[in-house]
């Protein structure tokens, strides 16, 4: 593709440069390119790209954008080498993502469930859809692996295009607040975005709540309408700030959405949906209250796309779960084993409140927390464990290059009046052990922080298969040979 081909329409004179054929794009120092790439300087937190200049030249760099003079016969200089980088993935990949229609999911909790849901039933409903999100990314019935919630630029247009290639009329996209933040969706346009609701997290990135507030508030300021959880103060906050239609949906109050009748149970919840005059029976095999209010997530998304409140709650009544979300992993015991990816003070006091419904025996919840992540809410974690359970079992989750005891010891720093009894056990597989091998009659033992994981992080990056429902299985086998 010519250099002018490339950049049309973004306001740039390529000049004597124009009809260089371009082979790639990159602002990856690491990535071999063939030679004719363009490269693109963008300065981040421990490296500036535009240090690597020269470098990418010698390695077979046509043109270089970067942000100032670098002295170079072939830059190109642009205002936000970040904002730009998108912009120019999508135009290489032929802008897939008009050809598409784009649902974006923003929030701390719930957009896994969401955008998930979501996904299943309009794939039921007809409508071939992609999904983009913390578990795996989908083109209809094909699973892709991922390595975080919004990918790169370069891997995010570069997914679409096979979508569009492969006949997606949906893409289903949970969006991260540091996502949002640093531009990745670039020219993308959402026609619904999706608030699901706010509690600390990605306070070690953001530094305040409100600073992640105003990174999720970005996803407003590029979709055509909104759909906010009245539940949630920041929601309500939304609705007053931002300029452009809004719905609501609320499993408390009247709404655009709303619920009625809501019972609670261990295996699911039930509710009347209620959207203007229609009022419908929904039986979600999810539990918990927050789960309510995906399940009316979901069932405004679909009704802003077309689809009756009917035909919407036949495919919600006919979901059977999502992998990692108060999953129960099979045991053959008489007690219960659940994997759920709560790893917020709140998503864990929300699994475990939602679990407690209809629970007979005791609920023993095992946790930790992600070390280099934000070590304010370590104490909160215990806190709501403490509160929601009748024993606790604190371990390790994903250290990272912190040391695991070190991170147990500001967990138990939150247990300060707390008479919930605990043990720590460091080492994740020995903790599941005791669990399994300790567990009572009617016991549920719910295995938070990991859900959809099937690996661990320790120091220096280094991943290590870990997948607890087959550390489950080996704690069973255990127990048999016993």
């Amino acid at each position: 593709m010519k250099l002018s081909e490339l950049i049309k329409g973004m306001g740039l004179d390529a000049g004597a440069l124009a009809d260089m054929e371009i082979t790639g794009v990159t602002s990856d120092t690491r990535k071999e390119m063939p030679k004719g790439f363009a490269f693109v300087c963008i300065k981040g937190g421990t490296f500036d790209g535009h240090s690597a200049a020269q470098a990418m030249i010698d390695k077979g760099a046509a043109v270089i954008f970067c942000e100032h003079d670098l002295g170079l016969e072939c830059q190109m200089i642009v205002s936000d080498t970040r904002a730009f980088f998108p912009h120019l993935c999508a135009a290489w990949f032929g802008n897939p993502e008009r050809e598409v229609t784009m649902i974006g999911v923003t929030g701390t909790n719930g957009k896994t469930t969401i955008t998930t849901v979501l996904k299943k039933s309009l794939m039921a409903l007809g409508h071939k859809s992609g999904l983009i999100g913390t578990c795996q990314n989908e083109i209809g019935d094909e699973v892709y692996p991922t390595s975080r919630t919004t990918p790169e630029p370069y891997d995010l247009f570069e997914l679409l295009r096979e979508m569009a290639d492969k006949h997606c009329e949906y893409v289903i996209m949970e969006v991260s607040s540091q996502g949002l933040e640093q531009k990745r969706t670039g020219p993308c346009r959402f026609k619904l975005g999706v608030f699901t609701n706010l509690t600390q997290d990605h306070l070690d990135v953001h530094g305040t709540m409100e600073n992640y507030y105003q990174a999720k508030k970005l996803l407003f300021s590029i979709c055509d309408t909104a759909l906010i959880n009245l539940d949630d103060e920041y929601g309500q906050r939304y609705l007053k700030e931002i300029n452009i239609p809004a719905k609501t949906y609320s499993a408390a109050e009247p709404a655009d959405h709303y619920a009625e009748a809501v019972t609670l149970g261990a295996a699911g919840v039930k509710f009347v949906y209620c959207c203007g005059t229609a009022k419908h029976n929904v039986n979600f095999a999810m539990p918990g209250i927050f789960n309510v209010s995906n399940a009316l997530a979901v069932l405004g998304c679909l009704h802003e796309l077309g689809h009756t409140p009917a035909e919407s709650v036949r495919q919600l009544n006919s979901m059977t779960g999502v992998r990692g979300r108060a999953e129960v992993v099979p045991t053959g015991r008489d007690f219960t084993v659940i994997c759920d990816y709560a790893h917020t003070p709140d998503a864990v006091s929300n699994v475990l409140q939602a679990i407690r419904h209809g629970a007979e025996g005791k609920v023993k919840c095992l946790f930790g927390c992600g070390g280099n992540r934000d070590a304010t809410k370590r104490p909160h974690m215990a806190k709501a464990a403490a509160e929601n359970s009748d024993f606790m079992i604190i371990t390790s989750d994903n250290p990272r290059n912190e040391d695991p005891d070190l991170i147990i010891d500001q967990i138990i720093e939150g247990l300060d009046g707390c008479n919930t009894p605990y043990i720590r056990i460091t080492d994740r597989r020995e903790a599941i052990f005791w669990a399994v091998r300790n567990a009572e009659p009617k016991d549920i033992i719910v295995l938070a922080g990991k859900g959809h994981e099937d690996y661990q992080i320790l120091a220096d990056g280094k991943h290590i298969h870990f997948d607890e429902r087959e550390i489950v299985a080996e704690a069973l086998a255990e127990l048999d040979k016993n």
